[in-house]
């Protein structure tokens, strides 16, 4: 991402419990905005969108001063090119899709856009040409989701906000969701800010992750690893550490479908059942670290259908558990596997010691 994309931010903001009190440079395309209820990640992006005037402090949007509090300095939400979508969609249920779509035209075509063009775009990436006649409250929840991220994206916005977008989702649909929101990360060239609290969602979609807890950032950096140095103790990182890892879709076998784990699509395939065509272009596939079981040995006669030979690389304590890392052979994927004292003992799992890692095929998940 280029600089002038840059966001920088010095902001405090008095909250009931808490002061909301940040000072950080985000310079990567897609940042989570991480923590737990209560810990100032939605009045957070709401300062960055400018619709809480009582936040004080300095903020950026690459060349662009937003707010300078010592200088009297501060630019109306209207004025900030921003597209937000938040918790609630906040669609107009009376018209129809179409018209939602092109409520931010006005702004778009003020910029020089060709707001034509950007629509089609956006229709196409998100697959809205079946529902444009109708009307929003016909909608399921992922469609209506849709239709406001595509909203959003219709006013061509310098910044992309979203405020847990996939919140009132049961787990199906907020997977079925998850490729339209990596479809739009590779399509516009634009910085966003996700507000999130799953694990999977935060490791599928972004490339920086900020945690926040009781209104302070304590943490900054590459998901995987911050999720991991911002656990406040064993059982929460047991809950925090997912696997999420690159793939590239191989074929499908009779009722099965194949992928090939690694940043270059060129690892190990890994079996699940059968996905349809749009799941198949999903990138990244899930695994939870509970669902993968380890052997010192090659098993056989077993059910599983992925069996992947591998390398314990380190051990971290986790509650009554422990989570073994292990990399993948033939690729750079690591994967974390969650296992009990008497296994890790009776296995004498320690680094550098070879094992294969079991996987059944319907715990694997693509997103």
């Amino acid at each position: 991402m280029s600089n002038g994309h840059e966001i920088q931010a010095q902001l405090n903001l008095p909250l009931d419990r808490f002061t909301l009190s940040v000072d950080f440079k985000l310079h990567r395309h897609v940042t989570a905005i991480f923590g737990v209820s209560g810990s100032g990640k939605t009045s957070l992006l709401e300062a960055v969108a400018g619709l809480r005037r009582d936040a004080q402090g300095v903020l950026r949007l690459g060349d662009q001063l937003w707010q300078d509090s010592s200088r009297g300095i501060f630019v109306p939400p209207e004025c900030r090119n921003i597209g937000y979508v938040p918790q609630d969609d906040l669609l107009f249920p009376h018209r129809n899709v179409r018209a939602n779509l092109q409520l931010g035209q006005r702004r778009a075509r003020r910029q020089g856009q060709d707001v034509e063009a950007l629509q089609q775009e956006v229709i196409t990436l998100l697959e809205l040409d079946a529902l444009l006649e109708r009307r929003i409250d016909t909608l399921s929840g992922g469609e209506r989701q849709r239709v406001a991220l595509g909203r959003a994206l219709c006013s061509g916005p310098r910044l992309l906000l979203m405020d847990e977008p996939m919140a009132f989702l049961d787990l199906g649909m907020r997977r079925r969701l998850l490729p339209f929101l990596r479809t739009i990360r590779e399509a516009f060239d634009i910085p966003m800010l996700l507000v999130s609290h799953d694990p999977i969602e935060v490791q599928a979609l972004c490339d920086d992750l900020v945690v926040l807890r009781d209104g302070r950032v304590i943490a900054q950096g590459e998901p995987r690893i911050t999720l991991m140095q911002a656990s406040r103790d064993a059982a929460e990182l047991a809950h925090l550490v997912e696997n999420v890892v690159p793939c590239r879709f191989d074929r499908h076998e009779g009722e099965a479908s194949l992928v090939r784990i690694g940043h270059a699509g060129d690892g190990p395939l890994l079996t699940l059942p059968r996905v349809s065509e749009a799941a198949a272009r999903s990138q990244m596939i899930a695994v939870r670290s509970q669902d993968i079981i380890l052997s010192i040995t090659r098993p056989k006669g077993l059910s599983a259908r992925n069996i992947l030979p591998g390398m314990v690389r380190r051990v971290a304590a986790a509650g009554k558990k422990h989570l073994v890392f292990c990399t993948v052979n033939g690729s750079e994927v690591e994967l974390a596997v969650e296992v009990t004292v008497t296994s890790l003992r009776e296995l004498d799992l320690k680094p550098e010691t070879p094992v294969f890692l079991i996987i059944k095929a319907t715990t694997l998940e693509l997103c």
